[in-house]
């Protein structure tokens, strides 16, 4: 009998029923000075004593508190402003070798050991479907704490500062001959996270992340049509500077001109083309193609429900050629602005930085303090994480970024090396087989290519691939001046789903050859 995550949370799920249920929502002060006020250590001391003296060989508690703030409006008008935050803890033990948890969101010394108990009691529950002992790679005692790099929180910006900005975006937008709606939003999250295991480890972590956004909607009454063109910029772990010292206004009046332009733009002829790749683009073919395939957890079959496992096997590992000579993707926890960087992942692991491929090869993994000695590892990169208090903690993309090219290419130098191609900007609709092989993706605005010239403005494209094929097609790579960080918030995996967010750093970048579909007669 083989044990699959759904039989654990199966197994378990009275003890998730804290996870399952809609987040405890308080008053803010409150909130705010339960997280400060509570005694952290002297929880952690009552929850792992309590796991050792019961037969655990591993324990972990996480205290943490999540602050969320959504507003959103369209046109003239606020559709929404949301406020709320949570708090509470979960406690993760290793008895027999098999994986307990449980959670609640009542912070208090008898609910802590009661808690304990209960994942002691999964715990041994799911030794009896356990095939092979859960085994641990070390990593070092840490006692500290870690702050996100930002400049200005969020939080402490008034509700009416953001909502005015967004309208004076919609706005500026709307000005545009030819626009008729404007969607706009910004949405922010603060983790305030608490560590605490039985290697000694106590690691108290802060984390802002930000994520503003518009879509605008150009239309022809005359035929019927209409186009949208969307925010060209991402999330990133960035305190409200983010709105403050970039050109948004600036980006929406953009957004609706080629809105406009969008309607009568001439559809692309289906073929072969030179593809050239904007970061805003190609963030998300990264994520789809790279990210995902190397989750070493479904390589190993460990993650298939949801979205799939990976065409990448163990035996792959430093032989199989990912991409051209050029390509080189790096794992990267520390990345200024991603979405993925933390100090610590939640089980005490340090923040670091590695290469998945190399020279184009497939080097190296995901991985977590439970998974790396299954490839014969013996430190983990830090990729456990959970969304919540009351999730359980199971491995999760870092930050996957393309490194650029060592020399000042710039954008137009790659154009120039092009007789036929397309240029394409943003993220549009996408699809990718369970293997993470076989895709399509499309984009937001798409441009024509010819003889090193940027030309008309196409529309109806998507491009087709493998992802060996696509990555080995590419043969330019722009240099530090095209790199960006886009990101996203919703990246989903589990079940039940978690949603983690994450950046996928890269230069502008060209590929060879590439199939390209008419969408308006596929």
């Amino acid at each position: 009998m083989t044990f699959s995550r759904r039989d654990f949370i199966k197994t378990a799920g009275i003890a998730f029923g804290a996870a399952a249920l809609p987040s405890w929502v308080y008053d803010a002060q409150a909130a705010s000075n339960l997280y400060i006020d509570v005694n952290k250590n002297n929880l952690a001391d009552a929850a792992l004593a309590t796991a050792k003296k019961l037969g655990a060989s591993y324990a972990d508690i996480r205290i943490n508190r999540y602050r969320l703030e959504a507003v959103s409006t369209r046109e003239k008008q606020v559709q929404n402003v949301s406020s709320g935050q949570n708090f509470g803890f979960g406690v993760r033990v290793l008895v027999n070798g098999t994986w307990g948890f449980a959670a609640s969101p009542l912070v208090t010394a008898e609910e802590v050991q009661r808690v304990t108990r209960e994942a002691i009691a999964i715990a041994k529950a799911n030794s009896a479907f356990q095939r092979k002992r859960i085994e641990l790679v070390p990593t070092p005692k840490v006692v500290t704490t870690w702050k996100s790099a930002f400049v200005k929180d969020p939080f402490d910006v008034p509700v009416d500062d953001k909502i005015q900005f967004l309208l004076k975006m919609n706005e500026t937008a709307l000005a545009v001959k030819g626009v008729s709606f404007v969607n706009s939003s910004m949405g922010w999250v603060n983790e305030q996270k608490y560590l605490a295991t039985s290697d000694g480890s106590r690691i108290e972590q802060y984390l802002i992340r930000g994520n503003p956004s518009f879509t605008v909607t150009a239309t022809d009454r005359s035929t019927g049509d209409f186009q949208t063109r969307s925010s060209l910029r991402e999330g990133q772990a960035i305190g409200y500077e983010y709105i403050e010292k970039e050109d948004w206004l600036g980006d929406a009046r953009q957004a609706a001109e080629e809105a406009v332009m969008k309607l009568k733009a001439k559809t692309v002829e289906a073929g072969k083309y030179d593809l050239v790749l904007d970061p805003s683009h190609l963030f998300l073919t990264i994520h789809e193609s790279v990210g995902h395939p190397t989750e070493l957890d479904r390589a190993l079959l460990w993650e298939a429900n949801y979205a799939g496992t990976s065409f990448l096997t163990p035996e792959k590992t430093g032989k199989l050629q990912f991409g051209s000579k050029i390509v080189n993707f790096v794992a990267d926890r520390t990345q200024a602005l991603g979405l993925a960087t933390v100090g610590f992942d939640d089980e005490g692991v340090p923040g670091q930085k590695w290469h998945l491929v190399k020279d184009g090869i497939f080097v190296d993994w995901q991985t977590t303090r439970d998974l790396a000695p299954l490839i014969g590892k013996k430190s983990s990169y830090g990729c456990l994480h959970a969304d919540s208090w009351g999730s359980v903690p199971f491995p999760r993309m870092p930050n996957v970024s393309l490194e650029p090219a060592k020399a000042n290419v710039s954008a137009d130098d790659l154009i120039a090396g092009v007789d036929k191609g397309i240029l394409i900007y943003g993220r549009g609709s996408y699809s990718i087989d369970q293997q993470r092989y076989n895709f399509q993706f499309g984009g937001q605005t798409f441009w024509e290519i010819k003889n090193g010239k940027i030309g008309a403005m196409l529309r109806d494209v998507a491009y087709q691939s493998r992802t060996t094929d696509f990555w080995g097609a590419c043969d330019g790579l722009g240099g530090q001046s095209t790199y960006l960080i886009p990101g996203s918030f919703n990246d989903g995996k589990g079940e039940p789903g978690q949603s983690n967010a994450v950046s996928h750093g890269c230069p502008v970048a060209r590929f060879r050859k590439i199939n390209v579909l008419n969408t308006s007669s596929a």
